[in-house]
């Protein structure tokens, strides 16, 4: 299995960890510090070692960030995580604070006492991050204090080794593009603009760009490492070696000079001192790098990562191998659902299920000489009041039963060497109410105009995302998350800078693949989402049109609980499409489907409506 079923949240030691934080402040000279959800790495996904937002206050989410003061330890969170965080935080330690509307900078310019003295380690805010504070701080008289080591380290005692998952090659047959080739361009573009060198600190840049992965990190196959690409071509990669056997070794000599990860200050330094102008990308790189170079002497040009774009906008091979990873992908959920259809109400659990559709992942995989390289993501699967936490993560004190009467969600991907995969599907466990099915099917409408929106070009995805809103929200109802996100080639799951959400102002790029996953979630009772994954393309010109436009073209293959779906609150073209799209499905898994059991279940979950 890829996945635990440990509880690895510890809200009994909340009390104990935060009075051991507040006891050094004296020494510090702080009055409060900043614990984010975050690595020296920056990356959503992060090493046991830097999981210090979780042993401080129990909270496990992906995002979030906790402010402790001598009075108070507030864990800011988004919407995703209210519930979570209420459940797995000793609320008499924590209170809850609001990540989007009210994050810790703006809290600081609006509660902090005049003089507050604010700690941060530097490896774990951005330049970006360390602006907005110190505007806020300012605010309130106070000061920003840079701390040479991070408090937490100090009394995390056990903490766990820093990671050295083994470094692969990732061939050109599923890259599309030689790493050559890419760094090639990134050095042409840093000569027309007069830069000396980039310093790229997103592993996933770093992974895409010499075309390697890694195993540092839980289901993100990128290894922990920088680089420095020099307009003269010259690149110093930064990586452990205790990482790269004689293969990987050999292959990268030929497109840089491999040094240990420590060399990084060194080596800034030396481009600092003669003056140079190194280009970092200022939402990404740790503000200790940025103290670096400065403090050489060296000019700092801010601007976007160079390879994030072309990271993003996949080329045709990625795009065909994405393609071919989610027919395979679908063929496995398939014989899950078939499989979970043919048990009886009661009588499966939430991890019997999530281990169940791992080992169909795992067997389809090895049948299609594709295996399983991982999943993607810990599977959520919340059955009846578990689905309305957005990200569950069930643990063997949460496992409950699938009872009649009620919705499993159930959001889970695989990683293949040719593409990531997320998909979301919400079932019914027998007879659901009617009201259950009013509200999935208002989901699904949302994710049926997402699937068939045709947009102009320089359309964003905070222009897209009230489509996915509409429906739900004439019925007085909402979701609080981001309706997509981006998907890397088999990297992180979730990746920028496309996304479909009310904050996304990036343009929505041809080869850009997003999610598109609207949900509701009714706290205490039920969970919906509906999620497959799209690619944007060109799309087919209309008679009588006079512009260009886009489209989304579907990657994701796998029926769509037609019980649950009140045929009368769709339009027709709504049906039209849900009719097309289970035709395909068919189409296109049937050939993939060895056991009988499930290619009778699939022919049935993909009969058109009823006209």
């Amino acid at each position: 299995m890829f996945q635990s079923f440990e509880t690895t949240s510890t809200p009994q030691f909340g009390r104990a960890h935060v009075d051991a934080l507040r006891a050094q402040f004296a020494d510090l000279g702080i009055d409060g510090f900043l614990v984010p959800r975050a690595d020296e790495y920056q990356g959503e996904y992060v090493p046991a070692a830097s999981e210090r937002l979780s042993w401080l206050s129990g909270f496990t989410g992906s995002a979030g960030m906790a402010l402790v003061t001598a009075a108070q330890a507030i864990v800011f969170v988004d919407g995703r995580y209210v519930t979570q965080l209420a459940e797995q935080a000793d609320q008499t330690v924590f209170t809850g604070g609001d990540l989007v509307n009210e994050p810790p900078h703006v809290w600081i310019s609006r509660h902090a006492p005049k003089g507050f003295r604010l700690g941060i380690d530097p490896w774990l805010h951005t330049g970006a991050e360390v602006k907005r504070l110190e505007k806020a701080l300012a605010e309130q008289d106070g000061t920003l204090v840079i701390l040479g080591q991070n408090p937490l380290d100090r009394i995390w005692e056990g903490r766990p080794a820093a990671p050295l998952g083994a470094v692969i090659i990732q061939t050109e047959t599923y890259a599309g593009i030689l790493a050559r080739d890419k760094i090639s361009k990134i050095a042409a573009d840093l000569e027309e603009r007069r830069i000396d060198a980039a310093l790229i600190t997103d592993p996933s840049s770093v992974a895409w760009l010499f075309n390697i992965r890694g195993a540092d990190v839980p289901h993100t196959p990128h290894p922990l490492a920088r680089a420095i690409v020099h307009a003269g071509g010259g690149v110093d990669l930064f990586l452990d070696k205790r990482k790269t056997g004689i293969e990987v070794e050999a292959y990268l000599a030929q497109l840089c000079t491999q040094r240990a990860p420590a060399d990084l200050d060194d080596r800034l330094a030396t481009l600092a001192t003669r003056g140079s102008r190194v280009l970092i990308d200022p939402d990404l790189t740790p503000y200790a790098l940025v103290q670096a170079i400065r403090a050489g002497g060296g000019t700092i040009v801010e601007g976007n990562d160079p390879a994030k774009m072309p990271r993003a906008v996949k080329n045709g091979t990625e795009i065909n191998g994405s393609a071919a990873a989610h027919l395979q992908d679908g063929a496995a959920v398939v014989e899950f659902l078939s499989w979970l259809d043919g048990q009886p109400a009661g009588s499966v659990t939430e991890i019997e299920a999530t281990r169940a559709l791992e080992t169909a992942r795992s067997r389809v995989g090895e049948r299609m000489q594709n295996p399983l390289k991982d999943i993607s993501f810990d599977t959520i699967a919340g059955a009846g009041e578990h689905a309305a936490i957005m990200h569950y993560r069930v643990t063997n004190e949460t496992d409950r039963t699938l009872n009649a009467g009620e919705m499993f969600l159930i959001d889970s991907g695989g990683q293949y060497v040719n593409g990531t995969t997320d998909i979301t599907r919400t079932l019914a466990i027998g007879a659901v109410d009617d009201e259950q099915r009013r509200f999935f099917t208002l989901v699904l409408k949302g994710m049926i105009a997402i699937s068939t929106a045709r947009f102009p070009k320089g359309t964003r995805g905070c222009d897209l995302d009230p489509l996915a809103r509409i429906a739900l929200w004439k019925a007085g109802a909402d979701f609080a998350h981001g309706t997509g996100h981006g998907v890397g080639s088999y990297l992180s799951v979730h990746e920028g800078p496309q996304r479909i959400s009310r904050l996304s102002t990036q343009e929505l790029l041809p080869g850009m693949i997003l999610s598109n996953e609207p949900g509701y979630y009714r706290p205490g009772s039920f969970g919906i989402r509906i999620e497959n994954l799209v690619y944007v393309r060109e799309a087919e010109p209309i008679d009588g049109g006079d512009m260009p436009m886009l489209a989304f073209e579907t990657l994701t293959f796998a029926p769509i609980d037609k019980y649950l779906v009140i045929h009368s609150l769709l339009s027709h073209e709504e049906v039209d499409w849900l009719d097309a799209y289970h035709a395909k499905t068919r189409a296109e898994l049937l050939p993939l489907i060895h056991d009988e059991a499930a290619r009778t279940w699939l022919i049935r979950a993909t009969e058109p409506f009823e006209r």
